[in-house]
């Protein structure tokens, strides 16, 4: 990946942070190292989840896809991916609640794993030694089971409902792979985002958020609207879902992250790296001028896409150079340069 940068502050100023801005420069495809890069292997999934089989058909191509606009052909796909390349032998969500497409889910573990490759010297960590925290982990637990499978690592997942912890739960608890692997806990207060869940002398290397993009009821319901619209039904339930703290929230995606850079602060020592993703393009220079006024020392934003759909992944540290590399030598058991 190649990448350009450019420092936004004086050269004349002091304590300068070093390589502070950096945006990767990718085209709007899914990550290398995502198992879902190519067409979906329908026959291997039909193999895994023969309830798939059912909602297969031809498109005008002749190829075998599914109606993205049904949303139990969404759900019948998420579980046989799951089975095929995740070892998740159970995975079920409540009636109403987000059902995630799972390739985009993959790449933001896999540009996250990026991340920190680069504060240890390009390589990326492995193992249970690396702790997540997956804020608003919801009641599918995507990102941690991805990050589980492909990197080890292990998580703690927050959420302010108790529905959707009680769901992550069960699919944790009826899979040995995730076993001891994923942590919940309850965020109780639903302006907060890591005041309640980090505890004192607890340490992340990562976290990481796919936060609620609305600002209201409405405004989540006529987004559903376009979206069945742009799938071709005029009525109808969104084909991914979503419970209503999981689609917005006061004030909207502008005001979570605001929330979650500023409380980010207060654990500037405890964790390594600060991970978002940012829907509105429009929300993103004003989350760059805030980390740039609240003392970070590096940030990356890096593009992402699927279809026709654009996102981008937000990152941020306080750790300088220097720390990262002590970081990494102290919990990752990497040597010291």
């Amino acid at each position: 990946m190649n990448h350009h940068k450019k420092d936004k502050m004086s050269k004349s100023k002091k304590n300068k942070p070093e390589e502070k801005w950096v945006h990767a420069v990718v085209k709007s495809k899914l990550h290398p190292r995502n198992l879902h890069n190519t067409r979906y292997d329908f026959e291997l999934l039909k193999k895994v989840y023969p309830d798939l089989s059912p909602f297969i058909s031809e498109n005008i191509y002749g190829d075998e896809t599914i109606s993205f606009a049904n949303p139990d052909a969404v759900k019948a796909l998420n579980k046989a991916l799951l089975m095929a390349y995740y070892d998740v032998l159970y995975w079920d969500i409540p009636q109403g609640y987000l059902c995630p497409p799972i390739p985009g889910r993959a790449d933001y573990i896999h540009h996250a794993a990026d991340i920190l490759s680069q504060s240890n010297y390009g390589k990326i960590p492995l193992g249970s030694g690396i702790k997540c925290m997956d804020i608003g982990v919801g009641a599918n637990g995507i990102y941690p089971i991805i990050g589980c499978k492909s990197y080890g690592w292990n998580f703690i997942g927050s959420d302010i409902d108790a529905v959707s912890l009680a769901s992550c739960q069960l699919i944790i608890d009826n899979n040995s792979v995730l076993k001891d692997k994923i942590e919940l806990r309850h965020q109780t207060d639903q302006h907060c985002v890591f005041k309640n869940i980090i505890k004192e002398g607890e340490y992340f290397d990562l976290v990481i958020c796919n936060p609620p993009f609305h600002a209201s009821a409405d405004e989540a319901k006529a987004g559903n609207e376009r979206k069945t619209k742009n799938l071709g039904i005029q009525d109808g339930p969104l084909n991914f879902g979503g419970h209503s703290h999981e689609l917005w929230c006061e004030g909207g995606e502008e005001r979570f992250i605001r929330t979650m850079i500023h409380e980010s602060k207060l654990y500037s020592k405890s964790c390594l790296w600060f991970t978002t993703l940012v829907s509105k393009q429009s929300n993103l220079k004003k989350f760059e001028s805030t980390l740039n006024n609240i003392g970070v020392t590096h940030m990356r934003t890096i593009p992402m896409g699927q279809g026709n759909k654009s996102s981008r992944l937000l990152a941020w540290t306080y750790q300088d150079t220097v720390a990262q590399r002590e970081w990494a030598g102290q919990r990752w058991k990497m040597p010291v340069v």
